[in-house]
């Protein structure tokens, strides 16, 4: 049996939308359809602090960066 693969250990990627929403993800797992890389492959805490300096509208639609 394997792990939860969103725990805090292994590397991850930001995921960003079209409406400018980030997902944080496993980065061994294929990235969806409406999804791009915005930031990674880094550490679960990297990838955190990605998304609290870029993500400061959480309003969808509305991209500040």
């Amino acid at each position: 049996m394997t792990g939860n693969p969103f725990d805090d250990e292994g590397t991850f990627l930001v995921l960003m939308n079209h409406l400018g929403q980030y997902s944080l993800w496993p980065a061994d797992t294929t990235v969806p359809a409406g999804w791009r890389t915005a930031h990674g492959p880094d550490t679960r805490r990297g990838c955190l602090d990605h998304v609290e300096e870029h993500w400061t509208d959480l309003t969808p639609g509305c991209r500040s960066a």
